[in-house]
């Protein structure tokens, strides 16, 4: 991609302002706070400075990895100082249940409202979304696999394999090898999905921690084939011709944004939600970056060409390829358990 996707600064806190972009008569302002990165920059042209520019407002941005540690801080002090968050899923469903974030009324963000129910949730609306896939060397490989069950093919397709340091998309991906149908994952068999992540551990050379590590173990072919995130592997495919990836079984995910509770600017962070994830705007996004956008309305534009549409997650024809993730799932004692156990697993 254009950026390495999911490529985000290990620690990275700045502030930025869009300022000039609003009128100068302009009266209201929102924080954004995002997660900064090439990432920010590209929704910063794509997204942030046409809105600040439709509303008449100023955008001042915040950069933070994980900004869930300054939902839940802000938030206790019931005066906060960002008011939309860009952020994974699962922050929003906590930050939603623990009451840190403003319930949404799609009545009043009718864009928002729009976006089809299972890419929002009450506090919060999709924004962009990115996929783990399976990457591969075609040079190296006799075969590529092109599904979870061709990666847990050992004998099949040998090579060498990698998968991430992290139970979420992991155990997704061993039930698919497994046999579990897309629409049918959730919720996880957790039992049945660490069993046949039993049968694959002694195969697995590296279990990775960070998106440039798994793009640098394809790069430089310490590995054949790889669990990676879409943009790390189109920019890993730009550079080398041998790399490829298959949006066939990737698990789908997205960030949505949120509005913090009792934010300072609410009716102008309510406005700038409606209007980022317009279907113009939206299909800015794939201009500068191999996101798709989160309101799939984007893609009836015009603006995205069909060529450009099958480079990216969230396109209808790649959509219908993949599992989408359950965040919600995630969230739940289940999900917490299971990564508590992933811990013992990987030990």
């Amino acid at each position: 991609m254009i950026n390495i996707a999911r490529f985000r600064p290990l620690a990275m806190t700045v502030a930025l302002s869009i300022a000039g972009m609003a009128p100068a008569f302009a009266a209201g302002k929102i924080t954004f706070v995002s997660q900064g990165g090439t990432y920010q920059e590209a929704q910063t042209k794509a997204i942030l400075d046409p809105a600040a520019k439709q509303l008449g407002i100023t955008i001042s941005q915040d950069s933070i990895p994980d900004a869930w540690p300054q939902i839940k801080a802000q938030g206790a002090t019931g005066k906060p100082i960002w008011d939309v968050v860009d952020t994974p899923t699962s922050n929003c469903l906590r930050g939603g249940r623990e009451g840190l974030l403003e319930k949404l009324d799609f009545s009043k963000i009718p864009n928002a409202a729009s976006v089809p129910e299972k890419y929002r949730t009450p506090y919060s609306v999709a924004y962009e979304f990115y996929s783990t896939v399976i990457g591969y060397n075609k040079k190296n490989l006799k075969k590529v696999p092109q599904s979870w069950k061709d990666f847990w093919d050992v004998k099949n397709f040998p090579g060498t394999r990698a998968l991430r340091n992290d139970p979420q998309t992991v155990l997704e991906a061993a039930l698919l090898a497994d046999g579990v149908s897309r629409d049918k994952l959730y919720p996880l068999d957790v039992d049945r999905a660490f069993k046949k992540l039993q049968q694959i551990k002694p195969d697995i050379t590296v279990w990775w921690t960070s998106g440039g590590q798994s793009a640098q173990l394809l790069h430089d072919g310490e590995v054949d084939m790889t669990m990676i995130w879409n943009g790390r592997a189109s920019a890993v495919k730009k550079d080398d011709p041998d790399v490829d990836f298959t949006f066939n079984d990737g698990i789908l995910q997205n960030t949505q944004l949120c509005v913090l509770k009792n934010a300072p600017n609410l009716p102008e962070a309510i406005q700038f939600i409606n209007a980022a994830v317009s279907p113009e705007l939206q299909a800015n996004l794939p201009l500068y970056i191999d996101y798709g956008p989160g309101n799939p309305a984007a893609f009836k534009t015009g603006k995205i060409t069909a060529k450009r549409a099958s480079e990216l997650p969230s396109s209808p024809e790649n959509a219908q390829k993949q599992a989408l993730m359950s965040e919600e799932w995630w969230a739940s004692d289940a999900g917490i358990q299971a990564k508590a156990r992933w811990l013992k697993f990987m030990q």
